[in-house]
């Protein structure tokens, strides 16, 4: 269930996905580091660009090394997204992704996930955004549906951010622990318009009944203007 959770939040270290998707060119490179009090681990990094297609996809690799329950893997989780209907104040928004992750010990695809990711932005401070999606754990060849709810509110000066976010799989599972909802929320602080470092709590993000905490940074390029 590890390698399917890199499925389900692969992108970043928060889970739940917005519709909005930048203009061609713009990159950016995510990485965090989540410290659980049962002493398991994720370290993962994730370069994203967006790139014309006929239109702007967002293509990233989620690149993780992480410990459940006291064994090692690592997976690399490969995204793409595009937007459908263009956010708005008052409007909901929605686009569309689809993910897999790859156990690096083994070679083989470990599960694959799709995702509509809405966004309703209430100002333009606020937002709402909610997912809804399919799963297909390859491991244990079992099939979930994903959901997630987010809020996000930041300063009119955008250096702060505040998220909270509920996310999980339903479905029927003989894994105790696998379709218990999960929570973060945390922080942004972003100084600069090309960076920004969060601080997060979490409940429950892999495994069962445990406190995360997570420290996780973006670092922007933004596309070239001629």
């Amino acid at each position: 269930m590890a390698l399917a959770g890199h499925a389900h939040a692969a992108g970043g270290a928060y889970v739940v996905d917005v519709a909005d998707v930048g203009a061609p060119g713009n990159c950016k490179v995510e990485s965090w580091l989540s410290l659980a009090d049962n002493h398991d681990f994720i370290g993962s990094v994730a370069p994203t660009c967006v790139v014309d297609f006929f239109r702007p996809v967002e293509l990233n690799a989620q690149i993780s090394r992480f410990r459940a329950d006291g064994e090692w893997g690592s997976a690399v989780a490969p995204k793409a997204k595009t937007n459908i209907i263009p956010t708005g104040i008052g409007t909901w928004g929605v686009a569309i992704s689809s993910t897999a992750a790859i156990d690096l010990t083994t070679g083989e695809m470990a599960a694959v996930a799709a995702t509509v990711p809405a966004t309703l932005r209430l100002s333009e401070d606020m937002r709402i955004n909610i997912n809804g999606g399919w799963l297909w754990d390859r491991t244990v060849d079992r099939h979930y549906l994903t959901y997630g709810l987010g809020f996000d509110w930041r300063t009119s000066d955008n250096v702060f951010t505040l998220t909270a976010e509920i996310f999980g799989l339903a479905g029927s599972s003989e894994f105790a622990g696998v379709t218990q909802p999960r929570f973060q929320a945390g922080i942004r602080f972003r100084p600069v318009d090309r960076f920004s470092i969060d601080f997060i709590y979490g409940r429950n993000l892999v495994g069962e009944n445990a406190n995360w905490l997570t420290v996780a940074t973006t670092v922007r390029f933004p596309a070239s203007k001629e």
